[in-house]
């Protein structure tokens, strides 16, 4: 009844969901600091748009399954408070299903960055090196996951709201570096700069972040994003 009264709450709780399983499963956030390696390397060897795509899309399955996993668990310890061979058996199937989707990846993981499959694929799809909006996509990956994993682990606040990082802050400098680089004008990027400033500075005067959260923010969206952008400057 509440999701019917209010369709914000269902993605909402969502969002709790995700926080809780990084919260308590020390394999999620495994899998969540991966996350952030594999699309730091996918900027260093440069690879397409596709390849971006099926990495993202290998990732994403094995976080899915890790969900499901912990959920099927939960499931069964409420419903079953003693052991019983059935119980363990759903937790053992959930388990495989973790199992078979992160041999996937590896396997991908394998054939785009040290098999040679990277340029294998773009030979026969006729594709290039990454375009702006995948560099783009993947920073702002980068900087958003990163954001999570620092305010789930200073456990102050919650993920929209306060916490020890700004990510109202973060958001608005990655923006503005994004317009820098890609406008290439000083003049567009001090404007966008501002804006992220003004930004930053309503998350301070409206008492949710103290000062030192909000510069935190907005210099991990800062080297990050700058980070990105100079590995690939010549896509830019």
């Amino acid at each position: 009844m509440r999701l019917l009264r209010n369709p914000l709450n269902g993605f909402k709780y969502a969002i709790e969901g995700v926080v809780h399983v990084l919260r308590t499963q020390r394999h999620m956030r495994f899998h969540f600091l991966t996350l952030l390696l594999v699309l730091i390397i996918s900027l260093i060897f440069q690879l397409s748009r596709t390849e971006v795509m099926v990495l993202l899309f290998t990732i994403t399955l094995v976080l899915v399954a890790e969900m499901f996993n912990t959920a099927i668990e939960a499931v069964t310890d409420l419903v079953v408070q003693t052991y019983h061979p059935l119980a363990k058996f759903a937790k053992d199937i959930a388990a495989g299903a973790v199992l078979i989707t992160t041999v996937n990846a590896l396997a991908i993981g394998f054939l785009l960055f040290l098999g040679g499959g990277g340029r294998g694929l773009r030979e026969e799809l006729g594709v290039h090196p990454p375009d702006a909006a995948t560099v783009l996509v993947v920073a702002l990956i980068l900087v958003a996951t990163m954001v999570v994993l620092w305010k789930i682990a200073g456990g102050k606040g919650k993920l929209w709201r306060g916490g020890i990082v700004s990510g109202h802050a973060a958001l608005g400098f990655f923006l503005a570096t994004t317009i820098l680089f890609m406008s290439k004008k000083v003049v567009v990027g001090a404007l966008a700069f501002l804006l992220a400033a003004l930004v930053a500075q309503s998350r301070v005067e409206g008492g949710i972040h103290t000062l030192g959260e909000v510069v935190t923010g907005a210099l991990l969206a800062t080297v990050v994003s700058c980070l990105a952008y100079y590995v690939l400057a010549p896509v830019l």
